[in-house]
């Protein structure tokens, strides 16, 4: 999602509603903001790879190793990414592409760097790609009654972390032939301010892959906090997986305000902000678990997935009745 493209053509949706804008320069101005190049280029988006990438590591507990993994990763991911991009080639390759190098990446270094969690590095530098957000728009789609829409994109969400698992089970399979498999590892516990500092730099991050402008990047990094630290006091009340319903209703909250008080469009907040409740995560655990042929344990986290993503798009509904939006785009 292109955020800066989107308060772009708000502010001329706005002017023609006004009619301070004539309709047909209306079209003229959106025809013009759709063919502009992205705000930010190669470099940029590689370096916030890196560091969303680095970050998610953190978060999922990694240690030094893994980080570094990670940060490893997310490089060869925005290299890709930009490779991709180029006129010749399809976009389509690139999840499943990123999804094997990022497997064989992991695996190696835990080969030559022991110890290494796989799992946690794999994790952390394709937490970027992973469909968590698609998958709660396409349940927020079902609850809201427009199912065709919902329906096509929860079914574009599996597709895709089918593709990511393909590319995952490949990438181990051949690093695993190279190097040997290698075994569960615990990562070496970080100290606390590592964990903080990767909040305050994944927002920026995100300022950067959601192509928002730079004057955004104060509240990004507010809806980041707000989310994060919600969905944290959340789980001590409801536990670790219903959380995300006090995270998710407090960034959808702030991100109306913010609309309201702002004349922006809410999605500047709020999607960077659920990003950090997203169940990702959980959703590359379950076909993780099923691609090792631990059908039960993929099962039960694959209703985990559910669970969490209902509980976030819950948050959201009542978060548009405590504050409503000022209008949707």
């Amino acid at each position: 999602m292109d955020l800066g493209r989107l308060s772009e053509l708000d502010r001329v949706l706005a002017g023609v509603a006004a009619q301070t804008v004539d309709p047909a320069e209306g079209s003229r101005r959106v025809d013009a903001i759709l063919a502009h190049p992205p705000r930010y280029g190669a470099v940029s988006l590689t370096l916030a790879f890196m560091v969303a990438s680095g970050g998610a590591a953190r978060f999922f507990g990694g240690g030094w190793r893994e980080v570094a993994a990670a940060l490893l990763i997310g490089l060869l991911t925005g290299l890709l990414a930009a490779w991709t991009a180029r006129p010749g080639w399809t976009g389509r390759i690139f999840e499943p592409l990123a999804a094997t190098v990022a497997a064989f990446v992991a695996v190696g270094a835990a080969a030559l760097t022991h110890p290494v969690s796989p799992y946690v590095a794999t994790l952390g530098g394709l937490i970027v790609l992973l469909p968590g957000l698609t998958l709660t728009v396409a349940i927020n789609e079902l609850a809201t009654r427009h199912l065709v829409s919902g329906s096509v994109r929860l079914i574009g969400a599996c597709a895709l972390f089918l593709m990511i698992g393909f590319g995952v089970a490949l990438g181990t399979r051949a690093a695993g032939f190279l190097f040997g498999l290698q075994g569960t590892v615990d990562p070496a516990p970080l100290p606390g301010w590592t964990e903080w500092l990767a909040l305050v730099t994944a927002p920026f991050a995100f300022t950067v892959l959601f192509q928002a402008e730079a004057r955004d990047a104060g509240w990004i990094f507010l809806a980041g906090m707000v989310a994060y630290l919600g969905a944290r006091f959340g789980a001590r009340l409801l536990g670790p997986e219903l959380g995300v319903f006090l995270g998710s209703f407090l960034v959808g909250t702030a991100s109306n305000l913010f609309a309201r008080l702002k004349d922006r469009p809410a999605s500047v907040m709020l999607v960077p902000g659920i990003m950090f409740l997203v169940p990702g995560a959980i959703g590359f655990r379950s076909l993780s678990s099923l691609i090792a042929r631990d059908v039960v344990s993929g099962v039960e986290t694959a209703f985990l997935v559910t669970l969490v993503a209902a509980a976030l798009v819950t948050g959201l509904l009542l978060a548009n009745v405590a504050a409503s939006p000022r209008r949707a785009l």
